[in-house]
């Protein structure tokens, strides 16, 4: 059952003893925006763009809040916010795309593993972690915490994760997870490639 199969069970969300994942909702604008801000030069990195500028406002943040709920309820693509269990901190963020995706159906994918094929992949996923929280290792047991989920409760077969080739820490994260690289992707008009990893 493909992740855009309006039967297919979309979680509520994932806790640990460190994280609550749960469906980003508008209303969390303002502890996001704290996160992404002391986040933001990794994530120009990430999104190989200008965003976050360093002007951009909770209200703003808002408006893009409110666009990922309304694309989570439709069943388009999924974003979780990542939280303190106490919901008082964001901590980063997850997306979960088909492969249908409309920026992903416009990015041109190439191959780099033996006998990867696009078509089988179940699920794409980014995630980034609030700045203030990788030197304790937070993102590797998110990632973890993750890869379990995603095979156990979202009864998936196929994941990727995907980051920039710039954004040295994450690939780092990502191989020493021992994921091995199945594709390269490039979105049009975005300088940099991202890689696929499986």
């Amino acid at each position: 059952m493909s992740l855009d199969d309006p039967r297919r069970n979309i979680p509520a969300g994932l806790k640990t003893d460190e994280f609550l994942l749960r469906p980003i909702l508008a209303s969390d604008a303002a502890r996001d925006h704290e996160a992404v801000m002391e986040t933001r030069v990794n994530l120009r990195v990430w999104e190989q763009s200008s965003w976050p500028e360093d002007d951009f406002t909770v209200e703003a943040n808002r408006e893009d809040l409110a666009n990922l709920e309304q694309r989570h309820l439709e069943r388009r693509a999924f974003t979780y916010t990542v939280l303190a269990p106490d919901e008082t901190d964001c901590l980063g963020c997850v997306y979960v795309f088909p492969t249908t995706a409309t920026f992903l159906a416009k990015a041109a994918v190439t191959p780099v593993a033996a006998n990867p094929a696009w078509t089988e992949v179940d699920a794409v996923i980014y995630f980034w972690v609030r700045q203030s929280r990788i030197a304790s290792d937070m993102d590797t047991r998110l990632l973890a915490a993750m890869r379990t989920w995603f095979d156990e409760t979202w009864e998936l077969t196929r994941t990727v994760f995907v980051t920039n080739q710039q954004f040295e820490q994450q690939v780092r994260l990502l191989e020493s997870a021992r994921l091995h690289l199945q594709f390269e992707l490039r979105e049009p008009g975005k300088p940099g490639t991202y890689l696929v990893y499986g």
